[in-house]
């Protein structure tokens, strides 16, 4: 299924710098970066509750905030795309 991660970080201090780099690197993981702050991500439901659970130990929830939205397998008919960094195919071949 396809689930779309949005999340912010306080950067006020260098905590909150230092989270933001750890959700980052978290989200690369596991989906696309399609958006500054936004993932794509193609997961299974076991995969979905880790990288949730990953996310909730880093993040402070009293200043940050995640987002999960479950676009589920039939997305495809569920995003269009206008603008700057064009599309990809998210169950497509990513080279890295």
């Amino acid at each position: 299924m396809l689930v779309l991660i949005t999340y912010d970080v306080n950067t006020e201090t260098p905590a909150g710098r230092k989270r933001l780099r750890k959700v980052a690197k978290q989200c690369v993981n596991y989906g696309q970066r399609v958006q500054n702050s936004v993932f794509e991500c193609v997961l299974d439901a076991a995969q979905c509750r880790k990288v949730q659970h990953l996310l909730e130990e880093i993040i402070d929830p009293e200043t940050d905030s995640l987002r999960f939205y479950y676009l589920g397998n039939h997305y495809k008919t569920k995003i269009e795309h206008i603008g700057a960094k064009p599309s990809y195919e998210a169950e497509g071949l990513l080279l890295v």
